[in-house]
């Protein structure tokens, strides 16, 4: 079994891993500050940015199921407004504005984790992909055999399985050069339909 948190957006990294294994996403893990449940990375005119969802915060520990979504700082209007701005001069962007706009309409979603995953299955819609994920109950323990990417794939770790995830076309690579493991917003609005083949096991150079 392979374990998995709720991401928003998560980094192409993590789609590899939906796209070629069957996963557990876990729900009742302690929430992570500063991890990927909350944020995601995108590439604009200035660099690598990152956008955090505001959480309401918890007295003492609070499963990743729990965590609600603040409803100040106007964060929908904030990221989506990067989010336009880094990419709508990519390729694809347009064909796919319309499915994630709504994402980030003000108080639409309530918890954290019911965001994440109605983002995520939309995501998967977009590329084509249809993930084999079971959503946990309970803590995993991990088994042996089993593989937990729970803190693996994190923003303050190496990019998971670097050597898999091969350059692609982006917007501002002549300014920054190429940048893995980006959100996946960044695979989809630039690569459209062939994001696909990046995200194979054994992935296809374009």
């Amino acid at each position: 079994m392979i374990i998995l948190t709720p991401s928003y957006s998560a980094p192409i990294s993590y789609y590899r891993v939906l796209n070629n294994h069957p996963v557990t996403i876990e729900s009742c893990c302690n929430y992570q500050k500063q991890s990927y449940r909350n944020r995601c990375r995108i590439a604009t005119e200035a660099g690598v940015m990152t956008l955090s969802i505001p959480v309401e915060k918890a007295s003492g520990k609070i499963f990743t199921r729990d965590v609600r979504i603040s409803s100040h700082d106007n964060w929908q209007h904030l990221h989506w407004s990067a989010i336009y701005s880094a990419y709508q001069s990519s390729p694809y962007f347009e064909y796919y504005e319309e499915e994630l706009r709504p994402f980030f309409e003000p108080n639409k979603f309530e918890f954290l984790y019911d965001f994440n995953i109605e983002l995520q299955n939309t995501i998967c819609s977009l590329l084509n992909i249809k993930p084999q994920i079971e959503y946990s109950k309970e803590y995993i323990q991990p088994q042996e055999g089993d593989i937990d990417l729970r803190e693996i794939i994190h923003p303050k770790r190496p990019v998971f399985e670097q050597e898999k995830l091969l350059p692609y076309y982006q917007v501002f690579s002549q300014r920054h050069g190429f940048i893995p493991d980006l959100s996946i917003f960044d695979l989809l609005f630039n690569m459209g339909p062939e994001s696909i083949f990046l995200l194979m096991d054994t992935p296809r150079q374009l």
